[in-house]
């Protein structure tokens, strides 16, 4: 069905074999690039002396780095022309501009041309509580998936009879596309109670359900809720209670429905040549979908059914998190009803690990920071087969596989290209802060250095020790107003907050008494380093496009080795960057 380009890789490349060899000898090969995306923790900048940028970033790269403004140096990253780029500071070093080259010949391409020059406009009803984003998105893809499957039908003969969502959320996208003009059968699986309950609520505004009928008793029930506060008006055990006191009896009570309107199912009608929409709850663990068909109505019998009914269906997703866009992807393989899959990834960050840490030493290969609660370690060594990498080529590229951990994995997901001056300079900010902050905890006893490997005799490096993190989290908006505000705030919430009782006494005991001067002077030493810390976190982000365009890869190429099942597999872009910069979708299609 697309026998052009299968990835949109730029066109310096003659064939998608010659960019996947080259982009995996990059990713395995570069030392630059692999401090870049998995060597560098924020927290640990200014712990040791004299501090990552000037350990880790080349030499000849610092002071154009220093000296150049921070939306000047994106440009010179993402957007100018390398051949004539002067910076302020001057002219770049010209092996800063052969990485920046590296990283956007590597890059896959994201420009995108819708299918039509102008989109339809999603009904007022069907667009409820989507936002600007989530409305390109759904607009789009709905569009996307409707011209494939007709593809799909064409070329098999076949209708597609059930469009599966994985993670649907509040199913913004399914609901879409069981409306006119799609009119298509969504199964929605989606493990959290609250979005289930609160996109039926959307598919009855939709006018793609009904609530429920109820019949009761209106003089009764007028009399009970006369006697109780409007506040316990939809309390259904306060009604009772009010009824059994008024000296209705029980056998009464039971005629009288007293559910409040939200607890009220949904019901949907399933009429020919119109859309409709089934729920099926539960955390999906796996690919094998035969326990959710045999949740749907007339496949009951699925999985014991000797001969299953025509079932014919595709796997669609804006977005799942973690490896629900695995699942998706592999459901293609595992079950002979999925006909199709089109797959648009997400939350890079939240994917388990196949292959476990590395165990061959490699330049800024370092064990994770570690949290109290230990995740990062504990998801890193599960070796979950389930995991990136999912193709057998990344498994075992160079025999060691190529590995992307938490930290590559999470910077993946920065978007740089949409970055503007003032919430860059805020989000550059809150890191700065909470980098200083981790050189004060460290100096106050707080937490303490961890040293990683033999001893080399040549003191600490930020590649043979680190620090434990601290947990913050979010702090109110006044705390990032200035440092000191910052480190009070910090002190609070560690000292009051129940949740961060592990820490509670301890910094009651280590900096309960530290003074406003003290604060100012941590300030004060190393206000001036921030913009090395800003240039490292762009420099990282612009070079997690390669991690991106790994991932993706990855999954194009774990359907092109299912070459027994997998007719064709793609990549390409449904989205503006601009409005959703995840706009890569995976498609496969069944032979």
């Amino acid at each position: 069905m697309r026998t052009e380009r299968p990835l949109p890789y730029s066109e310096g490349f003659s064939s998608a074999e010659e960019y996947v060899e080259d982009l995996l000898s990059f990713a395995a090969n570069s030392e630059l690039f692999q401090f870049l995306c998995g060597g560098v923790h924020i927290l640990d900048f200014f712990t040791i002396e004299p501090g990552l940028f000037v350990s880790a970033v080349p030499s000849e790269w610092q002071k154009f780095l220093l000296e150049c403004e921070p939306m000047q140096l994106l440009d010179l990253l993402m957007r100018d022309d390398l051949d004539s780029a002067v910076a302020h500071g001057g002219a770049p070093p010209d092996t800063l501009l052969q990485y920046v080259k590296d990283i956007r010949r590597l890059s896959l391409q994201r420009s995108f041309e819708p299918s039509r020059s102008e989109m339809p406009t999603l009904p007022r009803s069907v667009a409820l509580g989507m936002n600007i984003k989530k409305v390109h998105e759904v607009t789009h893809f709905s569009e996307y998936i409707e011209k494939l499957s007709r593809e799909i039908a064409q070329v098999s003969g076949n209708k597609l009879t059930h469009f599966v969502d994985f993670g649907s959320g509040q199913n913004y996208l399914g609901r879409t596309l069981a409306s006119p003009p799609f009119n298509k059968h969504i199964v929605a699986v989606e493990s959290k109670e609250a979005n289930m309950a609160g996109a039926k609520d959307l598919d009855i505004l939709s006018g793609l359900a009904e609530r429920e009928k109820r019949i009761r008793n209106k003089k009764l029930y007028t009399r009970i809720i006369e006697t109780l506060d409007p506040s316990q008006h939809n309390d259904e055990e306060a009604l009772k209670r009010a009824a059994k006191d008024l000296g209705v009896a029980d056998s009464e009570i039971a005629t009288i429905d007293l559910r409040s309107r939200k607890d009220l199912q949904a019901t949907y009608a399933d009429e020919d040549g119109k859309g409709c929409i089934e729920y099926v709850a539960g955390r999906l663990e796996h690919a094998d979908l035969s326990g959710v068909i045999s949740q749907l109505r007339g496949y009951e019998d699925y999985q014991t059914a000797a001969e299953p009914k025509d079932l014919r269906m595709m796997a669609v997703s804006i977005h799942s998190c973690g490896n629900l866009s695995h699942f998706g992807i592999r459901s293609l393989v595992l079950n002979p009803c999925i006909q199709a899959v089109a797959i648009v990834g997400c939350c890079y960050n939240l994917l388990t690990e196949k292959l476990g840490p590395a165990t061959y030493k490699v330049p800024f290969c370092r064990p994770s920071l570690q949290p109290i609660n230990a995740r990062v370690t504990r998801e890193s060594e599960r070796r979950d087969p389930q995991g990136f990498p999912m193709s057998e080529r990344l498994s075992t590229y160079n025999q060691h596989g190529i590995r992307l951990n938490i930290t590559a994995r999470m910077m993946a997901c920065q978007a740089p290209y949409n970055w503007v001056q003032k919430e860059s300079d805020a989000f550059f900010t809150r890191h700065f802060y909470r980098a200083v902050l981790q050189k004060i905890f460290l100096d106050k006893g707080v937490i303490s250095k961890v040293h990683h490997g033999e001893e080399s005799g040549e003191g600490d490096s930020p590649f043979n020790s680190s620090t434990n993190p601290v947990i913050i989290g979010s702090l109110r908006k006044q705390c990032y107003t200035s440092f000191k505000a910052y480190v009070r705030g910090a002190i609070t919430k560690l000292t009051t907050n129940t949740d961060f009782s592990q820490y509670n006494q301890v910094i009651r005991d280590k900096m309960g008494d530290m003074t406003d001067e003290e604060i100012e002077r941590y300030e004060e030493i190393y206000g001036y380093r921030k913009r090395e810390l800003s240039a490292v976190w762009t420099l990282m982000a612009f070079s997690a496009c390669v991690v991106e365009s790994l991932i993706v890869t990855d999954r194009w190429l774990f359907l092109k080795e299912q070459s027994d099942i997998v007719r064709d597999a793609w990549v390409e872009t449904v989205f503006d960057y601009r409005e959703s910069p995840r706009n890569l979708v995976v498609v496969g299609i069944k032979r």
